[in-house]
């Protein structure tokens, strides 16, 4: 088994290339949708946001309100920090017993963890590779106002509240610039696929 991490900031198009990957014959996961999961109704994320950031920040049905608590952390980042802790804590938990089971079932495909922040434990210690996607800032800036329907402003904001692009290079195996077609994205990341198979010490 091969695992990759695919990681890079928002609106770099991470998913995008998580995407092709699927396509391509990976298994695929998701860390958003894994946190999404982990923070529904009665779930140990759920209930320690709750403990910590309180009642409010739940809409009536008792679940999450994402926009509220987004306004909360992007402007606060001890309270980011801290809202990252309590779904780390249960993602990684979610990967590491996913990862175990899959060894154990003799998978021996391609793996891709598909994550925002490239944390060391979760992350960096499970993967063999790491994949860092790329795009210019104001590419980056509209594709973020289009998809979350926010001003340029907060877009910036989010951005700002990441690692800087650099940093994330800093990690990265293989860097995949995303400014072009989706047809170029399409066979960067198929010629990246298809070379894993010509690593020996991968196997």
């Amino acid at each position: 088994m091969i695992v990759i991490g695919v990681t890079g900031g928002i609106g770099a198009g991470k998913t995008t290339v998580s995407g092709i990957l699927k396509e391509l014959g990976a298994v695929v996961l998701d860390a958003d949708r894994i946190s999404k999961e982990v923070t529904e109704p009665h779930k140990p994320a759920w209930a320690e946001i709750r403990k910590v950031f309180g009642p409010g920040v739940f809409k009536g049905d008792g679940t999450l309100d994402r926009q509220k608590l987004a306004r909360i952390v992007f402007s606060s980042e001890e309270k980011k920090q801290e809202l990252e802790r309590i779904i780390h804590k249960e993602v990684i938990s979610v990967i590491d017993e996913t990862i175990r089971s899959m060894r154990a079932s003799g998978f021996d495909g391609v793996l891709v963890l598909d994550v925002p922040i490239p944390v060391k434990r979760g992350f960096l210690d499970n993967v063999d590779r790491v994949w860092v996607v790329t795009s210019d800032d104001e590419t980056r800036i509209r594709r973020v106002m289009e998809r979350s329907g926010i001003s340029r402003e907060d877009a910036i904001k989010r951005i700002n509240s990441q690692l800087t692009q650099d940093e994330y290079k800093k990690l990265a195996h293989e860097t995949i610039e995303n400014n072009g077609s989706p047809e170029e994205l399409k066979e960067k990341v198929k010629t990246l696929y298809d070379s894993l198979n010509c690593h020996p010490s991968l196997h």
